[in-house]
């Protein structure tokens, strides 16, 4: 049994907690918030207690942390959890600065702890499942994919000015899409935007609309095209072309329900927002973290990853900004 705090008592931290107080070898010892209430309210939902940074880091009983605060509290959260031994589960993106993000990786390395960053759109199991059949080689070599990644709306100007931007904040998932699913580096990057959705969006310094090309060392390409408002709902999905066919993930709605009637044959929307689209992707990644630390076993999606990730949000916000495609160090 791992006792466990988690940073954080918004709706990502309600997510986490619940599920570490759901997993068989994890026990949620307490919750951790600057907001007193939040973190009492959660804290008692779960039968938990209130604690400060200090008295968590200070408790050698408490094994790993779950980060799921504001991002601006990522990077010394992780550097003092790593400093205590602690096992660290963190949401992306490590830091919106690179280099410091890069030296809170180093830290980590440094203290050899378990680190497991938070995407978990690998966890989603469409998604887990396209991969499983790429690799057995069902539509052979991969060559171009398609990703498309749409927000029902943007979120309030005020969280978007300390976002560090649509590639930092929104795209830095789809980038580890595109890591993951053709496991290839990149060579080149080429971004563009529009902001059509809010003016007040372009004068916060940002864009609600973009299409990303990548190319690979190998010479595939990917295609990532986003937008902060999508009338219809959540909209997840992503295609992969191969030389012996194409295997595609697609949204998840409410209910597989099809209505066939004399006037139109219909189905439900997607699901709304992203806390319904990856419920149980929260909850599979959650228990793979757990379940490495128990079984003493690599975690998916490392440190090293949230890095090449921002890393490539980076270049991407520069290629936008700079009007031009970029290079990538390989």
């Amino acid at each position: 049994m791992i006792d466990v705090a988690v940073f954080g008592a918004g709706r990502i931290g309600k997510i986490h907690a619940g599920n570490v107080a759901r997993h068989p070898n994890a026990r949620l010892r307490c919750v951790v918030d600057v907001n007193d209430a939040a973190a009492r309210e959660l804290a008692t939902a779960h039968g938990a207690s209130v604690a400060s940074v200090d008295e968590v880091m200070n408790d050698a009983s408490i094994g790993a942390v779950v980060i799921g605060s504001s991002t601006d509290t990522h990077a010394d959260l992780m550097q003092r959890a790593a400093a205590a031994g602690k096992a660290i589960f963190c949401e992306k993106p490590v830091d919106l600065d690179l280099e410091r993000a890069r030296a809170c990786a180093a830290a980590v390395e440094k203290a050899g702890v378990v680190c497991m960053i938070g995407f978990q759109r690998r966890f989603d199991p469409t998604f887990s499942a396209l991969k499983a059949r790429l690799v057995a080689g069902e539509i052979g070599t991969p060559e171009v994919l398609v990703v498309t990644s749409r927000d029902p709306g943007a979120p309030p100007v005020s969280y978007i000015k300390s976002s560090g931007g649509i590639f930092k904040d929104m795209l830095i998932h789809d980038f580890d899409i595109f890591r993951w699913i053709l496991d290839d580096q990149a060579i080149s990057i080429h971004a563009t935007g529009s902001c059509l959705s809010d003016p007040a969006i372009a004068e916060a310094g940002d864009i609600d609309t973009t299409a990303v090309t990548i190319r690979t060392k190998s010479g595939r390409l990917c295609q990532i095209n986003t937008s902060r408002r999508a009338a219809y709902g959540y909209d997840q999905r992503f295609e992969v072309l191969g030389s012996e066919g194409m295997l595609q993930a697609g949204h998840v709605k409410p209910t597989e329900v099809t209505a066939f009637t004399g006037k139109a044959i219909s189905t439900d929307l997607p699901e709304h927002f992203f806390l319904q689209r990856y419920r149980e992707a929260y909850a599979l990644e959650i228990a793979h973290f757990f379940d490495a630390l128990t079984e003493g076993t690599p975690v998916r999606t490392t440190i090293a990853d949230g890095i090449r990730a921002l890393e490539l949000a980076e270049l991407a916000a520069r290629s936008w900004k700079e009007g031009r495609a970029l290079e990538c160090a390989v």
